[in-house]
């Protein structure tokens, strides 16, 4: 009987998010529901799985931890892509690899990129947590009407935030290496130099795909260039920002607020100051968690292995 591990299922929410009853006729199943941190941590408890299910790179699958599963016959990962994953390495060992559909997740991602600029900009979290200590109002807000959002990356995530950004009425500017004036008007935003987007932008939104070109895209310069009340939202990926370098620039209060999803170690640490500053907001990398998403995404993930035990393997990454 295969035995087939389900990985950063924080939520318990796998097994009820699709139909699994034909895998479990011929597998048995095991669902984590915290992180196995570290190699070591991962290789000890998944050494006598069959499958790993992945949810997005949430455990990374290098080599060194591959060559250390020697049960391992499938990987399913959630999503067409995986930058933690090496499957090469897994192709190497005669591992399959499989993906899923994207769920449509540029929606989730930027319904919530809007949830953490509006509560950016009114100051939600912090009033919040004021009126349940039995307070009141303690602060004053901005108005999003006539700003200036900036849009770093205009992709299919990048457009939908810069149409709901148009429909508050806010001016939208955009830049990445290769957009052009016209990609840029058709998601009814205007294309500016780095430089303009950083120092125009009252809230700069990134999207960008991580890759070693955009790793540390903004940076210490990047930050000093903006403006001191400006905010800062991230719902990509975490080291597109210098860490140490926007720290810096929140203690100093250089910029006006962070608005944050993902981080670079996720789970973010307890003692991490991204939990203690008052200038962040921040979420536990929710973009993409939600029950439609899931449903895509676990449905596909029982359909994959349902292929591979039949001999026919879907979406084959490797």
């Amino acid at each position: 009987m295969l035995k087939i591990a389900i990985l950063d299922d924080y939520q318990n929410v796998a097994l009820g998010s699709a139909d699994w009853s034909g895998v479990r006729r011929s597998c048995e199943i095991t669902v984590f529901d915290r992180h196995l941190a570290g190699l070591d941590e991962a290789a000890a408890a998944l050494a006598d799985f069959d499958v790993l299910c992945l949810m997005r790179e949430r455990t990374p699958a290098p080599a060194a931890l591959i060559e250390r599963l020697p049960k391992l016959k499938l990987i399913v990962t959630t999503g067409a892509r995986n930058r933690s994953l090496d499957t090469a390495a897994a192709q190497a060992r005669g591992v399959v690899v499989s993906g899923t559909r994207s769920g449509g997740s540029e929606h989730p991602t930027g319904e919530l990129t809007w949830a953490l600029i509006l509560a950016a900009a009114r100051c939600l979290f912090q009033e919040n947590r004021t009126l349940r200590e039995g307070g009141w109002q303690q602060t004053v807000g901005t108005t999003l009407h006539g700003r200036t959002l900036g849009v770093l990356g205009l992709g299919r995530l990048g457009s939908v935030v810069a149409r709901i950004g148009a429909a508050f009425g806010m001016d939208v500017i955009a830049w990445s290496p290769n957009l052009t004036t016209e990609r840029a008007a058709a998601a009814g935003a205007r294309l500016v130099s780095k430089a303009e987007l950083l120092s125009r932008s009252d809230v700069l939104t990134l999207h960008m795909v991580l890759s070693d070109r955009t790793r540390g895209l903004i940076g210490a310069q990047d930050l000093a260039q903006m403006r001191p009340d400006a905010i800062l939202v991230n719902t990509s990926r975490g080291p597109l920002v210098d860490e140490a370098a926007l720290l810096d620039a929140l203690r100093r209060k250089a910029i006006g607020a962070a608005a944050l999803d993902c981080f670079d170690i996720e789970p973010l640490p307890d003692d991490h100051p991204f939990r203690h500053l008052e200038n962040v907001i921040a979420s536990p990398h929710l973009g993409y968690v939600t029950q439609e998403t899931y449903a895509v995404f676990f449905a596909d993930m029982v359909e994959a292995i349902e292929a591979f035990l039949a001999g026919r393997p879907i979406r084959r990454l490797a």
